[in-house]
């Protein structure tokens, strides 16, 4: 019998599927816990969305219910149709990070929800039935500094001597055409530094993605601004903890794991103002918040010039925003609802 379902029906993985991998990898210790729909990385197999309703039927032996624990608007709607339309003895937890209105359908469905965590003050404004406010946290034992971040930068064969990358899906939300503004300022005053754009462009971001790479080949930096795709997320942690520095510079965002995954990888940080960005990158010690390319172009060539950022940047991933803080804080929401 299961205490606890966790869905992911994204077969992308995205910051949501990283968020959610996190926390299982820390509550399969704690739960008789499984994951529905799509697989990912560290987590126990899937079962299909049919086998999680067949197992919702009765209530688990120690819990008068089972909870369901979903991210984004399809998982909520299953939910809430095994919940209100099944009978099913589950109650239903929501994550959200949204630091802005929802639209009336998500809204109508986080309505519906038994209880709602917030990851910040800012996303607990937008949404009703707000249990708790838990910042994600990053699995720190996932994620670890290079103990020679040099050798493995050579070892990812990208060229140069150091590497500054923006993670994420390619599009203007997302900043990607600021990022390679950025880097035509920074690149040709640091002949040894290689940009990588790691991340995928959809269908109707295609045009946006050839306008970025022909402005990089323009400028003559086709060999050292490189758009390498999406990496799958199991190689990702050798990725970032070769990297000296990591910039991300989105237009919105909700919360943003990229800069966190790096302080977890002993990489400081450049980003604009949006997200927890400044709230990680405590006080500027380890990251700084810019308004623009220009901006963002001095802040790192002013980060890579400060030695032993690693130490302090491991430190504040591990004691203020671990995976195991989060599970910690979203285990006591589901207490709340299994003995009240």
């Amino acid at each position: 019998m299961t205490d606890l379902f966790v869905t992911n029906y994204n077969p992308r993985f995205t910051g949501v599927s990283a968020t959610a991998a996190n926390v299982i990898r820390a509550q399969t210790a704690r739960y008789p816990l499984v994951l529905v729909g799509h697989a990912l990385p560290g987590c126990p197999a899937p079962i299909t969305k049919q086998a999680a309703n067949a197992a919702s039927r009765t209530p688990p032996p120690a819990q008068p219910f089972a909870i369901w624990h979903v991210r984004r608007n399809p998982e909520m709607r299953h939910a809430i149709w095994l919940r209100d339309v099944r009978r099913m003895p589950i109650k239903i937890v929501f994550t959200s990070a949204a630091q802005r209105r929802h639209s009336v359908y998500p809204r109508w469905l986080i309505s519906r929800m038994d209880a709602v965590i917030a990851t910040t003050d800012k996303a607990a404004e937008f949404v009703p039935h707000v249990r708790a406010i838990v910042p994600h946290g990053v699995d720190t034992q996932m994620f670890t500094p290079a103990t020679d971040r040099a050798a493995a930068w050579r070892a990812l064969g990208y060229g140069g001597t150091h590497g500054i990358a923006t993670i994420g899906r390619i599009r203007p939300e997302k900043g990607t055409d600021t990022f390679v503004d950025a880097m035509l300022r920074f690149l040709p005053q640091n002949p040894d530094a290689t940009a990588l754009v790691i991340g995928r462009a959809g269908t109707k971001h295609q045009s946006f993605l050839k306008g970025l790479q022909d402005k990089v080949g323009a400028a003559g930096l086709a060999g050292r601004l490189l758009f390498v795709g999406e990496i799958p997320a199991e190689k990702l942690p050798a990725v970032t903890r070769a990297l000296s520095l990591i910039m991300q510079l989105p237009r919105y965002e909700g919360y943003g794991m990229v800069p966190l995954e790096g302080l977890a990888s002993g990489v400081p940080f450049v980003a604009t103002d949006t997200g927890y960005y400044r709230i990680f990158s405590d006080g500027g010690s380890i990251g700084t918040i810019v308004a623009d390319a220009a901006q963002a172009a001095e802040a790192a060539s002013a980060l890579l010039s400060r030695p032993n950022l690693a130490e302090t940047a491991r430190h504040i991933a591990e004691t203020r925003f671990s995976a195991a803080a989060e599970t910690d804080g979203i285990n006591a929401v589901y207490q709340s609802l299994w003995h009240t």
